[in-house]
């Protein structure tokens, strides 16, 4: 029952804490559901400690009933975005809510009165601070385990940003492939022809130590790569510094592949063994128990998230992402993995979703970016 509902912001660390604690309450003992690691996210909110605060503004607020969090918003205005783009766009971010249309009112008005405030033309969202923050509400889907690279929403969410008048502006689709023989085989026939036709050099990665001499330059295609997508901006050095300490520790060597010209590295795929379910046991600590959970995950996958393919614009056209999937698909039959788990893809990406008609595939999860003028 609501009976005394505020909205607060959160500005300290504690405020932090309960921002963060209130998605745990939220979906404690949902099965679907994939916990944060905490630190990580009391970081992304904390100015000292993301790096993003240096092109965006943002705030964060929770709603409270009778002194208890009921719901939370962040508001984020990422100026590199909107001089990309020319539309001054706000974007909310880490909407969660219980079940209340007077709680999801009060966060959605005082995001909207912000950003009207600083004479934005649009909200949109959950987006995060980049591309590689969370993205999209989960709209179907909800009986699927997501990878750790997407999202989960109660299917309830849905609903309350359509009575608001909030519309859709982009959706990403998610897959789950079954790998064959003769899908793998057909993968390595292209691929060697490619390679041969092209120049392509195949890399593979033995270590961690020899992986991280390409964590720079992995980045910088990536850039190059998704600069004209939606929602995208361009990482900086600080970022690419904050992402290379935030995932490339747990990277599988066994499962990245690399593609040079002319000794020039020109596209990277980047697979990881599920973690879905170890970070479920972990409950958003790693330490002192929750990374056993992970490398056990680590050592022993059953399915394979495809976290993320980039390849240099000018060789797009060029076949490169066929050599990266057909490597990374022999890697998985050697080891005796068929399950692969896509993250979002825009659902108007027909080249990439073309090709999942060569296997046994499912499109699962359905995510969606809304947007509405202020």
């Amino acid at each position: 029952m609501i009976n005394r509902l505020v909205i607060k912001e959160a500005k300290t660390r504690a405020d932090f804490k309960a921002f963060v604690n209130f998605q745990f309450k939220l979906y404690k003992g949902h099965k679907f559901w994939i916990p944060p690691i905490k630190k990580d996210e009391i970081k992304a909110l904390t100015p000292k400690s993301n790096p993003a605060y240096k092109f965006c503004e943002a705030k964060h607020w929770m709603a409270i009933n009778d002194g208890i969090c009921v719901g939370r918003i962040s508001a984020i205005i990422n100026k590199k975005y909107n001089e990309k783009t020319g539309v001054s766009y706000g974007r909310f971010s880490r909407i969660e809510f219980i079940d209340s249309a007077q709680v999801f009112d009060l966060l959605m008005e005082t995001a909207e009165n912000w950003f009207r405030g600083e004479n934005l033309e649009k909200i949109h969202g959950p987006l995060g601070f980049s591309n590689l923050d969370t993205q999209g509400l989960l709209i179907d889907g909800f009986d699927h385990l997501p990878s750790i690279a997407s999202v989960y929403h109660l299917p309830y969410y849905k609903d309350y940003f359509d009575r608001r008048g909030y519309e859709k502006e982009n959706d990403w689709v998610e897959f789950r492939l079954t790998l064959s023989e003769n899908a793998v085989n057909k993968a390595a026939r292209g691929a060697a022809i490619i390679q041969k036709r092209g120049g392509f050099e195949l890399v593979k990665v033995s270590s961690k130590k020899e992986l991280q001499k390409y964590a720079h330059r992995i980045f910088e295609i990536l850039n190059d790569a998704f600069g004209e997508l939606p929602y995208v901006i361009e990482l900086n050095d600080d970022m690419i510094e904050l992402y290379t300490k935030k995932y490339f520790e747990v990277l599988d060597p066994r499962f990245i592949t690399l593609v040079k010209k002319d000794g020039v590295l020109v596209g990277f795929f980047v697979g990881l063994p599920s973690l879905s379910e170890a970070m479920q046991k972990a409950n958003g600590k790693l330490f002192p128990f929750g990374f056993t959970h992970v490398l056990k995950a680590l050592k022993n996958p059953k399915v394979i998230d495809m976290m993320l393919t980039g390849v240099l614009h000018e060789y797009h056209a060029s076949g490169v992402a066929v050599i990266l999937i057909g490597e990374l698909q022999r890697t998985m039959m050697e080891l005796g993995i068929d399950q692969m788990e896509t993250t979002g893809i825009f659902e108007d990406n027909h080249n990439v979703i073309s090709n999942w008609k060569n296997y046994d595939h499912i499109q699962h999860k359905r995510r969606r970016c809304y947007v509405k003028h202020l």
